[in-house]
């Protein structure tokens, strides 16, 4: 599933094959936005910012896609056939040499690049933990007053009002790391803990930017086969001490989370 690593690759991976480039021909699905209006202009930029992509063009406007669940940006040579029907594209932007192909994302819109700072699907955004640098006092004080008290650890992480980039992969894995109990309340846990989160999720987000597939085990385990610690795992024994491992689907969105009931506790 799409989360921040995964937008990082794309925008990596589309960068060289738009920016600077003529657009040729856009089009979407419709209703949706006016793609006519960047025909012509130039690709400035690509970049991801938390769970967004976002590819900007010369004459000021922004196409700004999320993912979703299911969503993906993919590039191919002209004439080349796409690896999914043409009617499940959302966007389509063809420059000399590439047709890059947005299937399936749930959100579609253009905007001018002034406008970003009060937009608030970026505005909002918390702290983005593929950024060169973050501000980890920021992440926790959005943790602390963004996310309501009540809500677990668990659905706090996946707030991207708090931190942007973390999705249900990372937080489980994240979460085990730590030896954090998903269910506990942020009410119940100290900064320092939080803290340790934040930077633990940033290093794996950190760790699976370059590509590959996504790895949060160590070097032997993914050898073998072992790529992920808990996620999608459960009713399998804990690598640390063989308590099989649980799940459950929780909170206001139901999202499934992993964790070991004895390393980290959590039945509640």
């Amino acid at each position: 599933m799409p989360e921040g690593d995964t937008l990082y690759r794309t925008a990596m991976d589309l960068r060289p094959h738009l920016v600077g480039r003529m657009v040729i021909a856009a089009r979407g699905r419709v209703p949706g936005p006016r793609l006519a209006a960047v025909v012509g202009t130039a690709v400035t930029a690509v970049e991801s910012r938390g769970k967004n992509l976002l590819v900007r063009f010369s004459n000021g406007l922004e196409l700004r896609t999320h993912l979703g669940m299911r969503g993906a940006w993919h590039r191919y040579p002209p004439g080349v056939a796409w690896r999914r029907p043409p009617a499940r594209a959302s966007i389509v932007l063809e420059v000399d040499g590439s047709v890059a192909v947005c299937f399936d994302a749930p959100a579609v819109e253009l905007l001018e690049i002034r406008a970003e700072s009060l937009h608030p699907p970026l505005a909002g955004l918390g702290p983005d933990l593929l950024a060169d640098e973050i501000d980890a006092a920021e992440a926790i004080r959005r943790l602390r007053d963004t996310t309501p008290a009540g809500w677990s650890i668990a659905e706090a992480l996946l707030d991207q009002r708090a931190l942007a980039g973390i999705g249900n992969v990372y937080k489980s894995e994240t979460l085990f790391l730590e030896r954090v109990d998903p269910f506990a309340t942020l009410g119940e846990l100290d900064d320092a803990t939080l803290l340790r989160l934040v930077l633990r999720a940033r290093e794996l987000l950190l760790a699976n930017r370059g590509g590959g597939p996504r790895t949060t085990t160590t070097p032997g385990l993914a050898r073998a086969g072992r790529r992920l610690w808990v996620y999608r795992r459960a009713g399998r024994p804990c690598p640390r001490c063989r308590t099989l491992l649980a799940s459950r689907r929780h909170g206001g969105l139901p999202r499934m989370t992993y964790w070991c009931p004895r390393c980290q506790g959590g039945d509640r």
